[in-house]
C-alpha cells in the first residue's frame, strides 16, 4: 500500500476530508474520486446533507492505492478491483490464522496451568 510517497501531501489528523480535500491530497479530479466510486465498492465515503461527500483517513489511503494501481502499476479498473478483492481476501485469512493460534496458545496456557 503507497502510504508514504513523496510526491503526495502528508494525510492532516483530522476525522473527514471534503471531496476537494482528497482530491488535492491524493492528486485525482473529483470527478475521478466520483467515478472511482461506482468502480470499487470498498470505497464508500460518507455522504451527508445535499449528497455532500466526507472522506476519512482510510478512503484516503485507499484512493492512493488505486491511483498507484491504475497509474504507476499499470493495472486496469477490472485488474484493480481483483487485486483489492484479494488482497482484502488475503488480510481476512491472516487475521483468521491469527486468531486460531491464540485460540490454540489459550488452549495449551490453560494446560499448563
Amino acid at each position: 500500500m503507497i502510504q508514504n510517497n513523496p510526491q503526495l501531501p502528508s494525510i492532516p489528523t483530522k476525522r473527514y476530508f471534503t471531496i476537494s480535500e482528497a482530491s488535492d491530497l491524493c492528486k485525482v479530479e473529483a470527478h475521478v474520486l466520483r467515478y472511482w466510486e461506482q468502480e470499487f465498492t470498498q470505497l464508500k465515503p460518507i455522504k451527508r446533507r445535499g449528497n455532500r461527500r466526507y472522506y476519512q483517513r482510510h478512503d484516503v489511503l485507499l484512493i492512493r492505492q488505486i491511483k498507484e494501481l491504475l497509474y504507476d502499476s499499470g493495472y486496469t479498473i477490472k485488474g484493480a478491483k481483483q487485486k483489492l478483492t484479494h488482497d482484502e481476501t488475503e488480510k481476512v485469512s491472516k487475521q483468521s490464522t491469527l486468531s486460531d493460534v491464540r485460540s490454540d496458545l489459550e488452549a495449551i496456557i490453560d494446560i499448563l496451568d
